[in-house]
Formats: structure tokens, sequence, C-alpha cells
């Protein structure tokens, strides 16, 4: 059997949280999902600080990244994430409602690995984030050491 891999969801609304989880829970890998409600809760996530101070350690093998957040948005937490030497091999999907060609942009500028739109049909959304999640959390090979790095504030 394949080992399922953490996955970071970063998602500021509690319905989307919702559907993704279920979507992931379809393709059997919503076992090992941790939820930020914001940029900044992702950072401290990925950081092991705050509320996930006592969370298992290790890095997700692939988050999945809103972009319109309150706090920190999807951009903020890619940016910093790829400014830190531990965090910048993690792949990050940006997973949004917003089609615009300077979010788009900017997102790959900024080093992110995918940027998918949402979908707004609730099959076609079940199925996207299915085949997102049983690529990045079954097929892709996390880069080394995401599985036992904890890392200092």
């Amino acid at each position: 059997m394949t080992e399922h891999k953490r996955i970071l969801l970063v998602e500021d609304n509690a319905n989307d949280v919702e559907l993704i989880l279920a979507a992931l829970d379809e393709h059997s890998l919503a076992n090992d999902v941790a939820v930020a409600n914001d940029g900044v809760e992702a950072l401290d996530f990925l950081r092991q600080r705050g509320k996930f101070a006592q969370r298992p350690r290790g890095l997700p093998a692939v988050v999945l990244l809103d972009l319109k957040m309150p706090r920190m948005d999807g951009l903020g937490v890619l940016r910093q994430m790829k400014a830190v030497p531990e965090l910048k091999a993690i792949p990050v999907v940006m997973l949004t409602s917003s089609g615009e060609e300077r979010d788009l942009a900017a997102s790959y500028e900024l080093g992110a690995n995918a940027y998918v739109v949402k979908p707004v049909d609730f099959q076609q959304f079940v199925n996207s984030v299915g085949q997102l999640g049983c690529f990045w959390a079954l097929l892709n090979e996390p880069p080394p050491g995401t599985g036992s790095k904890r890392l200092s504030s």
C-alpha cells in the first residue's frame, strides 16, 4: 500500500475547507491533512509554532494554498516559503477562485508549482481536488528531509 504523505491545506473559507476535505476523503487522502485558515497560520504550521507547536514533526509533501485570505494572502505565504531554505523545496499548488492573469503570473514568478482555479461545478471540484491529492500526496516524491526536519522560529 502506498504511504500517504501530509498535505497542508491553507484556506479561509469554511465551506471550501469542507468541500476539499470531502473530495480528498472520497479519494482516501484525508487522513493526514492539516488545515490553516490563513497565511499566518500556514507559516506557524510550517515553523511548528503557535497552535501548531506540538504538531508531529516533518513538513508536508504539498501545500494547497488559497490566494485571497485575511491577515496574509497566498502570495505572501509563497514569498516567505521560498525565502527559507528548508521550506522552498515544498511543492505549492495555488488552489484559488481567481483566474486573473496577474495572480497567475505572480504565483509562478514567486515559485508556485501549479495554479488551479477552483471549478464552480461540485463534481468537477471534487474530481479536480482528488486528482491534485493523488498526484502530490501519492505519486510525487517529496524533497529529501521533509519528513523529519523541525524548523526553528
